[in-house]
């Protein structure tokens, strides 16, 4: 159970802006460490909690929000994007442009279309992992607590192996090879970004193996991050200098090309997850296919997406 969470169902009257000060200063720790509120809580754990004074907002809680009702339209829409489903996991292709939580001015969402994940569940699927709103590919969804739970310890740990599929401006040298460059959350001017100078850069190592080049112009690579830091690949292409194309964020305007032949969209996608089944032996492999703007591209470039080949196979 995240941190939040766990508030929110022993504590409701602390709000999230509150719970996230008292984080701030310290004032809540786990296990005597300062933490932060999507931590993961186990079992066993001790959390401290300090005082917490009746505020004259506490007295008179705020009403629930009124449940947003999902249209037909949207579930069948949500249900479209299933691409496996067994009686613990859910995969999902998930489309660019997307969010996976809503956020300020943002209605539409993954999180918000879970009852129509359902299917023959009892509960609604739970998130166990996320992508920019912009990056395209596989998500893993569970079924039940304790599914999540299992899943949650792999992609917190070694056991998941994602690979992601980019267009990247130029050709990286050597064609394969290893980005190891801690990054963090600094502000800037448009709004929080990642960053190699961010006061509390945590290390992020990312392999990469070009898998076909268009002469010098740009390649597809093939990204095997071994962290997983927020924008982690974006912010290593970056770094190497042939950043993401359609990355402007990170790459400004060197991320795109002088042609209105090429979407302007973000060229990243989360191609296959591969981890072990979070309740039976064996493991979970999915690959989603290219969503529609990278598969035009692909096809300009004349690459060939249909291939079977493992970019990592040697370093298994």
């Amino acid at each position: 159970l995240r941190l939040d969470h766990w508030f929110k169902r022993h504590f409701p009257t602390v709000g999230f802006g509150r719970l996230q000060k008292l984080l701030r200063t310290g004032q809540v720790r786990v296990d005597g460490r300062r933490a932060k509120a999507g931590l993961r809580l186990a079992t066993g754990q001790a959390v401290r909690v300090p005082p917490l004074e009746t505020r004259p907002d506490d007295a008179t809680p705020r009403p629930p929000r009124p449940a947003r009702v999902l249209s037909d339209k949207d579930a069948e829409f949500a249900r479209s994007l299933v691409i496996f489903r067994d009686d613990d996991v859910l995969a999902i292709n998930k489309p660019a442009g997307l969010a996976v939580q809503g956020g300020t001015g943002t209605v539409r969402h993954i999180d918000g279309m879970m009852d129509a994940l359902k299917f023959d569940a009892a509960e609604r699927p739970r998130l166990v992992h996320r992508l920019d709103r912009d990056t395209s590919g596989v998500m893993l969804l569970a079924r039940n607590r304790k599914a999540a739970a299992a899943l949650g310890r792999s992609f917190q740990g070694r056991d998941a192996r994602k690979i992601y599929w980019a267009l990247v401006m130029g050709v990286p040298r050597p064609e394969r090879g290893k980005v190891n460059l801690a990054i963090g959350k600094a502000p800037g001017r448009m709004g929080e970004r990642v960053s190699p100078d961010a006061e509390d850069a945590k290390p992020a190592v990312t392999l990469y193996r070009v898998m076909e080049r268009s002469a010098t112009r740009l390649s597809w690579v093939a990204f095997w991050p071994q962290t997983g830091r927020t924008h982690q690949i974006r912010v290593h292409a970056a770094a190497m200098g042939h950043p993401v194309l359609g990355d402007g964020k990170y790459g400004g305007s060197e991320a795109f090309l002088p042609t209105d032949e090429v979407a302007k969209q973000l060229h990243l996608h989360a191609r296959e997850i591969r981890l072990p089944h979070p309740a039976r032996h064996g493991f979970i492999h999915v690959v989603a296919d290219l969503p529609p703007h990278m598969r035009d591209t692909w096809a300009m470039f004349d690459f060939s997406p249909d291939t079977d080949e493992d970019p990592f196979e040697e370093i298994e």
